[in-house]
C-alpha cells in the first residue's frame, strides 16, 4: 500500500482503510488519557469532515494498536508559521500495547515516513498538554523539541512540539 512504512519488528504505520474501522470500534483508551487525546473514531470521523486531517493506523503484525492524525494543510496550523510543517495529531496506542516501547519506535520512524509521503514538509509539529509528563518524556527521547512555545487549549496550557525533517 502506498505511504505504507513496515519495520523489521512487525510494526506497520499507514493510512486508515474502511476495513480498519471495525478495530478501531475495540480500541481500549482509559478515561485519564482520553483527556489528551482524541479516540480514534473521532479522528476518523474529523477525516470524514477536512481532506487534510490524515487519519494512520499502527499495526502490531495482524493488530490494530495505535492512531494519529496528520494534518496536511499549511493553512490551517495554528501552531507554527512554517507553511511546510506537517502537524501530528492525537498520537495514541491501545492500553494494552502500551509500557512496551512501540509508542518510541512508531515516532522514531514517523520522521522518514513523512519524508516519504509529503516531501514538501520540513518539520514536524505536534502539541501535549503540561501535566502529561510520560508524553512529554516520550516525544523528547524520540528527538522532539520544546523549544518553549505553548498555546492555551481547551484543557489548558499545550507545549508545541518540534522535530525537524532534514
Amino acid at each position: 500500500m502506498k505511504n505504507e512504512v513496515r519495520m523489521v519488528t512487525g510494526l506497520t504505520i499507514r493510512p486508515f482503510i474502511e476495513n480498519d474501522y471495525e478495530a478501531l470500534s475495540n480500541y481500549c483508551l482509559p478515561i485519564e488519557q482520553a483527556i489528551y487525546t482524541s479516540l480514534p473514531l473521532k479522528v476518523i470521523e474529523d477525516y470524514r469532515k477536512d481532506k487534510y486531517n490524515l487519519p494512520m493506523v499502527i499495526y502490531l503484525d495482524e493488530d490494530l494498536i495505535g492512531c494519529f492524525a496528520l494534518y496536511t494543510d499549511k493553512a490551517g496550523n495554528q501552531y507554527t508559521s512554517n507553511e511546510n510543517a506537517i502537524l501530528l495529531k492525537s498520537f495514541s496506542l491501545d492500553l494494552r500495547h502500551q509500557k512496551k516501547g512501540l509508542a518510541f519506535k512508531t515516532l522514531k520512524v514517523l520522521p522518514d515516513m513523512i519524508k516519504l509521503s509529503h516531501p514538501e514538509k520540513d518539520e514536524i509539529i505536534l502539541t501535549v498538554h503540561h501535566s502529561n509528563v510520560s508524553a512529554i518524556n516520550l516525544y523528547k527521547k524520540a528527538g522532539f523539541i520544546d523549544k518553549g512555545y505553548r498555546f492555551n487549549g481547551e484543557e489548558g496550557e499545550e507545549f508545541i512540539f518540534h522535530f525537524a525533517l532534514d
